[in-house]
């Protein structure tokens, strides 16, 4: 893990994402794994394993408009199981007939990432398997799977044409500790009382690091956090 992400922290053009990500698809096991990222002028770049027949398909027929995964996660900042939207439409329905067909698996599990001046991109894991073989997946990968998306879409940031770097403010050591917890699969509050603090002490510390990362929620500041190095595990 540690050596693909040096892979894709290396990477020097956006026409290198697309071998990291075949080397993460590869490690992971999966059919499947794609990001897909639009900049707030409009401009879209995308790397992943899909067929081209599929890609071709999906931007002929215009799927974007009833993709249940596009309008799901457009919705929401956490990942999203792809069990868990609204397929219940008829034209749903045959996007995911036409979907599966193509070999783009049954199953799926998708991070939304937001970036500034309205950049919106998705993270997707698909693959084709029963419900409870994508479960302990999906519990087993979670975290890894939340890091990838944001390095995948940190880079694609870095590397977007005239793009001004992020002014960096550092993170106090309450901070730190607090991230660094909570990265590990710690709750709130056993967070809280593993440095002391009050749950309402620790909301402050972890509301101060979102803010100064960016950051839309807790995920999204964690990752941000391990991704720029600012907390280790």
């Amino acid at each position: 893990m540690d050596r693909m992400l040096r892979a894709l922290e290396g990477a020097s053009e956006l026409s290198d994402l697309q071998q990291v990500i075949e080397t993460f698809r590869d490690h992971f096991r999966v059919d499947h794994m794609v990001y897909h990222w639009v900049s707030g002028g409009g401009d879209q770049y995308g790397c992943g394993t899909y067929a081209q027949d599929w890609v071709q398909l999906y931007l002929e027929r215009d799927f974007l408009r009833i993709d249940p995964v596009i309008q799901g996660c457009y919705q929401h900042f956490h990942p999203v199981d792809w069990k868990r939207l609204d397929w219940s439409g008829r034209a749903a329905r045959e996007f995911q007939r036409e979907a599966i067909a193509h070999g783009v698996g049954n199953q799926g599990y998708s991070v939304p990432l937001r970036g500034p001046n309205g950049q919106f991109a998705l993270f997707t894991v698909s693959h084709n398997c029963d419900d409870e073989t994508w479960a302990r997946f999906t519990e087993t990968h979670r975290r890894d799977l939340i890091l990838i998306a944001h390095y995948f879409n940190q880079k694609a940031l870095e590397l977007e044409p005239d793009r001004k770097p992020e002014p960096a403010q550092p993170l106090s050591p309450r901070e730190v500790d607090a991230m660094t917890l909570l990265a590990m699969g710690y709750s709130r509050a056993q967070v809280a009382q593993t440095l002391s603090i009050s749950e309402h002490t620790l909301r402050v510390y972890v509301e101060s690091a979102r803010f100064k990362l960016g950051a839309m929620n807790t995920v999204h500041a964690v990752a941000r956090a391990l991704s720029r190095g600012l907390i280790v595990i």
